[in-house]
């Protein structure tokens, strides 16, 4: 067996409601001066509504900065990080999306320590220890609550990394009922990006291992089989519930073996066109896998009989159809789910895939864990055949 590391979230809470219990749960970490980091939208949604009664009814001074955005900036980070050291608090809760999750994992850490953020771009460049963290997802896509990634965006189209174990949280909650609200559109392109995360964790070429692997299949069972239904019919808490048990499962498998090329190529239509993460996560994963095939057939294959109702664990199955199958499953899926099937529908054209390429290939981090070598030219046919959404 090839050997691995495999680490995550110290404790996970998976409860419809467990929300209510935040001030208990603070109380169990010392934390006794909190601070909520959050966003506009989720407070305006009133999701914040039974984090604040369980403080008020324990008497609990707490605060809450709600100024995060999607692809958070440095700015944003570093206004947090002053907002906090302020108050003087002794911990931090993400709520929200991964965005809110990322800052309130980096606030964490630069409120209790000397480092800047500059010092700890990179892999494991965190010298200093952070405060009591508790992450609270409240859509079911990024899986950031057990994952030791933050993302800043750096400058007008770029994005950086942090990673470090240092960023795991001491408890990640997962509460449906926190999820009910979330528009059709935003369920389906987190949960296709969870169905992401564990498809790449499971072609991963260099940490792939034996517990991510099995982490992958099941998060892809309860994602597959709920995405619709969760999508449809948001107030189903159940569906819910699994979608965000898969989407835990999903991150925990690829904080240990790394996306590749779907991400990668990705991140350039969120940073030249503000796309949201999970929608370009969609619109590339089809041409990525058509692209990776030659050489993960067989992988895919695999995976296949936990995303396809109609593909059957089956030795004699041939794997290059069954791959194919795949595909086109999943191109479908995405069309069920009423998400864009082109670059084209969102104004991107021909001219600017040159640009995206080029950024894309400058994702070296998650490109050496993609199992087909990616170049400049292989990015922008890529490119151009998400462009029109053509199928091969």
């Amino acid at each position: 067996m090839k050997p691995f590391i495999f680490s995550t979230t110290k404790s996970i809470i998976g409860e419809i409601g467990v929300t209510a219990r935040i001030a208990e749960l603070c109380h169990s970490l010392n934390i006794t001066r909190p601070l909520i980091v959050t966003d506009k939208g989720i407070v305006d949604l009133g999701l914040i509504a039974p984090i604040a009664n369980a403080f008020n009814n324990a008497q609990m001074q707490y605060w809450c900065f709600d100024k995060v955005v999607a692809d958070p900036p440095e700015a944003i980070v570093i206004e947090t990080v002053d907002y906090a050291k302020q108050a003087k608090v002794d911990g931090v809760i993400g709520l929200g999306g991964g965005s809110s999750l990322d800052t309130a994992k980096l606030v964490a850490l630069l409120a209790n320590s000397e480092e800047s953020i500059a010092d700890i771009y990179g892999v494991d460049n965190i010298k200093g220890k952070r405060l009591p963290l508790i992450l609270i997802p409240t859509t079911a896509g990024t899986g950031s609550e057990v994952t030791p990634i933050s993302i800043v965006t750096t400058g007008e189209t770029t994005k950086a990394g942090i990673v470090s174990a240092e960023l795991l949280p001491d408890i990640a909650l997962l509460d449906a009922s926190l999820t009910v609200s979330l528009p059709p559109h935003i369920t389906a392109a987190t949960g296709i990006d969870a169905m992401v995360h564990a498809i790449e964790a499971f072609t991963s070429v260099i940490k792939k291992n034996v517990l991510s692997d099995m982490l992958a299949k099941s998060a892809l069972d309860l994602l597959s089989k709920n995405i619709v239904e969760a999508t449809f019919n948001g107030e189903n808490l159940q569906a819910r519930q699994a979608m965000l048990l898969g989407s835990c499962l999903a991150g925990q498998a690829f904080a240990n073996a790394p996306v590749g090329a779907v991400h990668a190529l990705a991140y350039p239509l969120g940073g030249q066109f503000h796309i949201a993460h999970g929608l370009s996560n969609a619109l590339v994963l089809p041409h990525v896998m058509t692209f990776n095939k030659s050489h993960c057939a067989d992988l895919y294959a695999q995976l296949a009989v936990h995303i396809v109702p109609s593909i059957n664990n089956d030795d004699d199955a041939d794997i290059e159809k069954t791959t194919d199958s795949l595909i086109h499953y999943l191109h479908e899926l995405i069309a069920k789910l009423q998400l864009p099937q082109s670059l084209a529908e969102l104004g991107i054209e021909e001219k600017h895939i040159d640009s995206l390429a080029n950024d894309a290939l400058e994702q070296q981090r998650l490109l050496i864990n993609n199992p087909k070598a990616v170049s400049l030219e292989d990015a922008k046919q890529i490119y151009h055949n998400a462009l029109s959404g053509q199928r091969n």
